[in-house]
């Protein structure tokens, strides 16, 4: 049976060292990180998600500020609270809740957050960085992805990696930082599934991450002997949540694998506080 990639253990000792950087820049004076969540109306998922986000910036003694706007608000004016929280000094990170408003274009009110305030890793610029192996702010999952293999000292150099979506919040970013640590990298999508070749493709991983969003999409018996899953989806299905990969099956024949939930998703929060306290540290030298 496969070893589970335990997402919230590495989550406690990443929010150790969060916690022990954050308390030693107050104590000389240096102030806290502060993570402001603009919030368009009362999605029910972002909620909870803005639930996890306000208790752990308190946990690990950051400042958080929740502006919540109501679902009519104009692009104009979402771009302008943007603007306003550019030039506010006392917010060091920025986050836009998903999802938006049908009226609202999601990556063109991204963009308008300053890159050295982009608590999601999101921004043109530094997606450019990433690329050209010079970021250290990426996008949330994609980092929280990184951090469970290196936590699990698994590595990655000359590996096989099989990476199935292309989101720009998981699937492209995570190929490029694959890429910086020397992976053979593939990404499928929905035309490798369309042309038959997922199967084939999935089959030759030595690492296979799985960010669709569609309940056993990867069928465990596709799963190489000894391989490590990481499986970021979360779904809904017969009353209890399941990811993208035949958990069972595939266990059996993996030597890692993320549990769902309790895998990814518990690094994914901690990854945005690891961004504002890198933001505030940039800030502090700027």
């Amino acid at each position: 049976m496969a070893i589970l990639l335990d997402g919230k253990k590495a989550a406690l000792g990443i929010k150790e060292e969060i916690k022990k950087d954050v308390l030693l820049l107050k104590e000389k004076g240096k102030g806290v990180p502060v993570l402001a969540c603009i919030s368009v109306g009362a999605d029910p998922a972002s909620c909870v998600y803005i639930k996890s986000q306000s208790l752990a910036a308190r946990e690990l003694g950051i400042g958080y500020s929740l502006i919540s706007l109501k679902e009519d608000i104009t692009q104009e004016d979402l771009i302008a609270e943007v603007a306003r929280l550019n030039t506010d000094k006392g917010v060091h990170a920025i986050i836009i809740q998903s999802p938006l408003p049908k009226n609202v274009n999601v990556e063109e009110v991204s963009s308008c957050i300053l890159p050295s305030k982009d608590a999601e890793g999101m921004h043109p610029e530094n997606l450019g960085r990433l690329l050209l192996g010079q970021g250290s702010i990426a996008p949330c999952t994609a980092a929280a992805c990184m951090e469970l293999l290196r936590r699990y000292k698994i590595k990655l150099y000359g590996k096989e990696v099989v990476i199935v979506g292309h989101s720009n919040i998981v699937g492209k970013p995570l190929s490029m930082m694959m890429l910086r640590g020397f992976a053979t990298t593939t990404v499928c999508h929905i035309a490798t599934s369309e042309a038959h070749q997922l199967e084939s493709h999935v089959r030759r991983a030595e690492i296979l991450i799985v960010a669709v969003g569609k309940p056993g999409l990867i069928k465990g018996d596709w799963i190489e002997e000894g391989a490590v899953v990481l499986d970021v989806g979360i779904n809904r299905a017969e009353g209890r949540i399941v990811g993208d990969v035949e958990f069972d099956a595939a266990s059996k024949k993996a030597a890692y694998i993320t549990p769902v939930p309790g895998g990814v998703g518990p690094l994914t929060v901690t990854m945005l506080m690891h961004n504002t306290l890198r933001l505030f540290e940039g800030y502090l030298v700027s």
